[in-house]
């Protein structure tokens, strides 16, 4: 498995380059980058400056593991709106035409909400609407997926939406097409499941991991903290992974909270180290 950072972990006004640099002084083998309404990264970025990040990051020594995007929040795939609902579609087209064009086989999106208490003026949508908004998204966009030769990844978020993991492993079997897998977020489920539970069930549909901890006691946003400092058993987590055979990108989802952005990627390559069974760097 490799090790990755998000570039979440790196304060919002830091530029691309600058984060794609410090993920590699820091340790890790590569960075997911995550894709802005407006501004860098932003959805009207040109092919010059996506090639830009992907030179970068080669001169850096670095991968780009992954693309990202938090814009599902505001512009919802399951919303009552269809103009929201298009704008979403349009968001997941120009994530995989940007993955593509970084040479990136794997995007993350969320797939619709339920309802998101975190969210100010989250819409809530009724669940069996909410289901059948996503799925038809998901099977339209499937075939552009494949178009570009980049997997959509599912990942199960606080959404109040593919609560279990037999739910989960359902739905993208129903979407029907191999280029739906799963985004798995370790530390989202944590609060209601078992992530080795989520992994078993899920198996070879996940195509990218997300490692979290949090902390059961807390129950809130609050309790996600730093990696190896919560309730996740990593040790178990990455015997599941073992068992699926699954070999690709660990991207530790971490926040910097005001520290120092080079201190919170050090203590999350020490940790995902100690996660990985790695000699720490």
């Amino acid at each position: 498995m490799k090790k990755g950072i998000s570039i979440w972990a790196f304060p919002s006004g830091m530029d691309v380059a600058s984060c794609i640099r410090m993920a590699k002084e820091t340790g890790f083998d590569g960075i997911e980058l995550a894709l802005n309404e407006s501004g860098q990264l932003g959805l009207d970025a040109s092919e010059d400056e996506l090639r830009g990040y992907r030179q970068a990051a080669d001169e850096a020594g670095v991968s780009v593991t992954s693309l990202a995007t938090g814009l599902y929040w505001k512009y919802s795939l399951t919303a009552s709106d269809e103009n929201i609902r298009e704008k979403a579609k349009n968001i997941v087209r120009k994530q995989l035409d940007s993955a593509s064009a970084l040479g990136v086989d794997a995007i993350l999106v969320v797939p619709g909400t339920v309802g998101a208490d975190f969210v100010s003026g989250s819409e809530v949508v009724p669940y069996d609407i909410a289901y059948d908004r996503s799925l038809s998204a998901m099977r339209e966009l499937a075939p552009y997926a494949a178009s570009r030769k980049v997997r959509i990844g599912v990942e199960n978020v606080w959404n109040k939406f593919l609560l279990s993991p037999l739910e989960m492993r359902n739905f993208i079997d129903a979407a029907g097409s191999p280029w739906v897998g799963a985004y798995f977020d370790v530390g989202n489920v944590l609060a209601t499941g078992y992530p080795e539970q989520w992994i078993d069930i899920l198996g070879k549909r996940i195509c990218r991991v997300h490692v979290k901890d949090f902390r059961r006691s807390v129950g809130t946003l609050d309790g996600f903290v730093d990696l190896l400092s919560g309730d996740v058993d990593f040790p178990v987590v990455m015997k599941a992974l073992g068992n699926i055979g699954y070999d690709s990108w660990m991207t530790a989802e971490v926040f910097p909270y005001g520290r120092n952005p080079e201190m919170t990627a050090w203590q999350a390559s020490k940790a995902m180290d100690a996660i990985l069974g790695r000699n720490a760097r």
